[in-house]
This record gives structure tokens, sequence and C-alpha cells, in this order.
């Protein structure tokens, strides 16, 4: 598998890794699509504290005993269990940050972090403070790099600007084309990493599931009628969502793609993509043309 630098860092990282929180809690199955991945190229592994209240964590530490060598884990913070409430509350205070690494530490039991990310933010957040946690870490060698996950423009532009973040996660897909606008080309400017999350947009480029719900701004009809113009460039060597994939890395911009897979059949069709040809400049171009180059609204 081809393998890119995550932006300006030591990190590099396989062009497509694995989003772990679709795995389940099974730990046979989780456990064993891992090591799947890990033997088909895959390098890096995204998780969360916030994934199934910290058993996706266990997980990945569960599956890379004896190759943690072999493997950039990429776990974010930022989500709050608050002891007799019901869901999560957010907190990217320094405090928080300093005491979440040590349970995720635990958990994946490991003791460093290759690619710790703030998991969510937003413009009102201390964010000098938030900052500050993460650089503590990357001293103390707790962590090797940070970045974060985020869609919000206005508060990537702030952590692009103050900080030393490697990494943005960003959601883009044909179907969600707004990091095109000024996301993309301001992290490919300032040597930021980018990894696409929901490259296939939860199966509506693939298998087609969902589709009755719509996506983005795409109404049903608009997606089925997309979906057959898009057939005219999937061929037997490469299906819908291989192209999908190759479409989310031909950005400059992008390092790394990280499909979820929830079975091993959908892995090997998802790295399936990182033996297909990446497309061509025509190519792109024809899917530019056939869908919406939709912005952000909010958070500009």
């Amino acid at each position: 598998m081809k393998r890119n630098r995550l932006g300006d860092s030591d990190l590099t990282v396989g062009e497509i890794g694995l989003g772990c929180m679709s795995l389940g809690t099974e730990e046979g199955k989780a456990v064993s699509i891992i090591h799947k991945a890990l033997d088909r190229g895959v390098n890096l592994l995204d998780t969360a504290d916030l994934y199934d209240a910290g058993r996706n964590e266990e997980l990945v530490g569960k599956a890379v005993k004896g190759r943690r060598d072999r493997v950039i884990i990429a776990t974010k913070v930022g989500n709050r269990r608050i002891p007799g409430q019901e869901g999560w509350v957010w907190d990217p205070s320094k405090a928080y940050i300093l005491s979440a690494v040590k349970e995720s530490l635990r958990r994946l039991q490991t003791d460093y972090i290759d690619l710790y990310q703030l998991h969510g933010g937003t413009i009102g957040d201390p964010i000098g403070e938030t900052i500050e946690a993460f650089e503590q870490l990357k001293q103390e060698g707790l962590i090797r790099e940070y970045g974060i996950s985020s869609i919000r423009p206005n508060v990537i532009r702030e952590y692009a600007e103050r900080s030393s973040i490697v990494s943005v996660m960003n959601q883009y897909s044909i179907l969600d084309r707004r990091a095109e606008e000024a996301v993309l080309p301001l992290l490919h400017d300032r040597g930021i990493g980018v990894i696409v999350r929901g490259p296939v947009a939860s199966g509506r480029l693939a298998d087609g599931r969902s589709i009755d719900k719509g996506y983005l701004d795409y109404g049903v009809e608009e997606l089925l009628a997309l979906r057959e113009r898009l057939e005219r460039l999937v061929s037997p060597a490469r299906s819908m969502a291989q192209l999908a994939i190759r479409y989310s890395l031909s950005h400059p911009a992008v390092s790394v793609a990280i499909p979820g897979a929830s079975s091993e059949e959908q892995l090997d069709h998802n790295l399936g993509a990182a033996d297909v040809q990446p497309l061509t400049g025509d190519e792109i171009a024809a899917i530019r043309v056939i869908t919406k180059s939709n912005v952000y609204t909010e958070h500009r």
C-alpha cells in the first residue's frame, strides 16, 4: 500500500487506514478485522474514548499486542462522561485532557499515543488552554503528535494558525465537497495532513444503504440519479465504493482515508481501493461536473 507522510510530522501512514468505530463490541470479531487490516498493509487505526464508552479503545489495544511498533494509533479526547449522568458533555479543558489521556493509555495498553486528536471543538473553547495541554503531553512523551477532528472552518483556522497540529480529520467525499472551498487549500498550504472520514458517505456511495434518507443537500431522487451517472466511471476492476475512496484521496492535502468496516468482507472491499489506479484528472473533473460544489453555511 502506498504510504504518505502525515502533514509535516514523522508519522508515515498507509493511504487507507481503518476507522474503528464500526467494529462493534465483540472481541473476537473486532480483533480479527484489525488483524486482517494490518496484514493487508493498514497501519493507521483510528478510535476514540467516546466509542462504545471506551470499549473500542480496549479492543484496539488487545488487537495490537505484539504489533505495537507496526501501528499508528490515533484516538480522540474532549467528550466527558459525568458519573450518574446520561450521555457526554464537551470538555476541552487542559485539566480534563491531561486526565483523560491516562485512561486512554490504560485502555489501549500502551505507554504512548501516536496521534491524539481533539474530538470536535467550537470557536468559544479555551483554545489556548487546549493547545497547552497537547503541547505538554508531547513534551512528556505521552503523545507523539496531535491534531483535531472538525468540520468547522473557523475552528480549523484557529488551530492551523495557533498550534502545531499535524492533522485535521474532516468529512470529505463525492457527496460532501465542502472542504474543497477553503479547508483543504488552507491545510495544504500549511503542510497539515488531512485524514478523511466518511469517504463512502455512510454507504450511499457503496451499497446504497440509507439512500432513502438523502444526504446533506441531496434528496433521494438526486442521489439515485447521481449513482446512475457515477456508474459510468465504475468498472469490473473498480467498484462504486472504491471510486469514492479514490476520489477522497485525490486532493493533494489528503494523507489518508479511513473508511469503517463492520466485517472482513467490507474491509477487503475498501482496501481494494489501494490496488486500483488513482483517478485521472479527467475523471476527477467529470465527477465534479455532475456533483454539487457544496459549501459550509455555518462556522465560517
